[in-house]
């Protein structure tokens, strides 16, 4: 089939029949995603380690664990920034190699103090590493299958969080500096292959460049079925406002007001929960009685059952929308609460947080999709970027009201009862998130979300 000398690029993305070069990109960014799970649980299981070598009170982690979501905060519109004026590839190999150094060099901290600072500049490259491959996997993927393929790359973040437990199980006569010696050296090598194999989002080069040779070499191999030729002239259907310049109020403008309030408190409340229950866990089953190894196996379920939940939010996402988000929150309210109970077997406890994993997990990752499709191409790392940093300030609230009530010898049941209000907060939030969905985005049948309007495809 001949192709015309002028074409539009979203119409060529959403009728790809899904390729090497998007597999590709999905799987290296699923590799990149690695990082962030791997850093919350290696620290959570390195916890124990550094309180028996450095003999301080468990509360005192607390703000260590909030160090480096104040840096996340602050690396995602820094670094989304980065991403929409320089390309999403440039942001995602700096964020890749910061983390990585810092993660190294937490392995010489002498105390809290200097680990807490290293851990907030750590935090600055994990926050760019999202809003950055949102943005490059919604700009290459077709827009039916736009939330699964960004769910997809975000299985990362489980399956990062699931490879502390294997340092755990296997090096752990070296220490807690075990995890962060994997968790610096494996970014630094991953970043050597991001700059040979990952390419530039082909959306950005056209709404920024005006496309050129290599957007449409990205063009050609999405799209093997057309004759694309180096003079085909690649066309953006979305104006390039935002194209140089940035401001917040355009997160605000064109009817997005009360989506962007609701998308930030729908982070906030997803990724209070995540940190709250994640950081605190290894510890607090150490302290019950749990040995090392079952520890390990129990933690590691929290991230198989973020996998499972993800994968099925992912489907859900893609064909009801939003209303699948609000779902996960309210069932999230019993599962959780049922961590604290007492008298649970070891089995029981694994598969309660199991299902912690698949409902709080599965809403952050979906949530993580949904951004991805809100925001026009030109802002849409920023989008992302502010949503992350909004999400993450709430978040230090997390760990440290879990160091709080454990300092204040809370029961274990009563200390499950906490992540209730964010998560009934949460559904709330979802559901009013899909009712200015639907004003904004006319025309659509009531459950059709941000998922499905074509608003969301540029």
């Amino acid at each position: 089939m001949k192709m015309p000398g002028v074409v539009s690029l979203d119409e060529l993305v959403d009728g790809q029949k899904i390729g090497s070069l998007v597999i590709r990109i999905v799987v290296l960014s699923l590799l990149v995603q690695c990082a962030d799970g791997f850093d919350l649980a290696a620290m959570s299981y390195a916890a124990p380690e550094l309180i028996r070598a450095w003999h301080f009170p468990p509360a005192d982690l607390g703000p260590v664990f909030s160090a480096g979501l104040v840096g996340m905060a602050l690396g995602g519109p820094l670094l989304g920034y980065v991403g929409d004026r320089y390309g999403r590839r440039v942001a995602i190999i700096v964020s890749t190699v910061v983390y990585g150094l810092f993660s190294l060099a937490t392995v010489f901290a002498p105390n809290l103090t200097v680990m807490l600072l290293l851990r907030f500049v750590l935090g600055v490259g994990l926050g760019g590493l999202l809003p950055n491959t949102v943005a490059l996997n919604a700009e290459f993927a077709p827009r039916r299958l736009r939330a699964t393929l960004i769910i997809i790359m975000f299985m990362g973040l489980a399956v990062g969080g699931i490879l502390p437990s294997v340092v755990a199980t296997t090096l752990s006569r070296f220490g807690w500096q075990a995890f962060f010696v994997v968790g610096g050296v494996a970014p630094l090598l991953l970043a050597v292959a991001l700059y040979f194999l990952l390419p530039e989002s082909i959306k950005f080069l056209a709404a920024k460049k005006g496309g050129g040779p290599e957007a449409t070499r990205l063009a050609a191999a999405l799209r093997p079925d057309l004759a694309i030729t180096p003079e085909t002239r690649l066309v953006m259907t979305a104006p390039r406002d935002g194209a140089n310049t940035f401001s917040p109020a355009l997160l605000f403008a064109d009817g997005l007001a009360w989506i962007t309030v609701l998308v930030w408190l729908l982070f906030s409340a997803a990724l209070v929960v995540n940190f709250f229950v994640n950081s605190w866990m290894p510890t607090l089953f150490r302290a019950e009685g749990l040995t090392a190894n079952q520890t390990a196996v129990t933690q590691a379920a929290y991230y198989v059952g973020g996998i499972v939940g993800g994968l099925a939010i992912s489907r859900m996402i893609d064909r009801w929308g939003i209303v699948a988000i609000a779902g996960y929150f309210l069932l999230g309210c019993p599962v959780v609460a049922s961590i604290g109970t007492p008298g649970l077997s070891h089995v029981a406890l694994t598969f309660a947080v199991f299902l912690t994993g698949a409902c709080v997990l599965g809403s952050q990752l979906g949530m993580n999709a949904v951004t991805g499709m809100i925001y026009p191409t030109t802002i849409r790392s920023k989008g992302a970027g502010w949503a992350s940093a909004v999400g993450r300030i709430a978040s230090t609230l997390g760990p440290v009201a879990g160091g709080a009530l454990i300092g204040r010898h809370t029961p274990l049941p009563k200390l499950f009862l906490a992540p209730l209000v964010p998560l009934a907060i949460g559904a709330m939030g979802a559901f009013a998130l899909l009712y200015f969905c639907y004003r904004r985005f006319r025309g659509l049948r009531l459950h059709e979300t941000a998922a499905t309007a074509p608003e969301f495809s540029r």
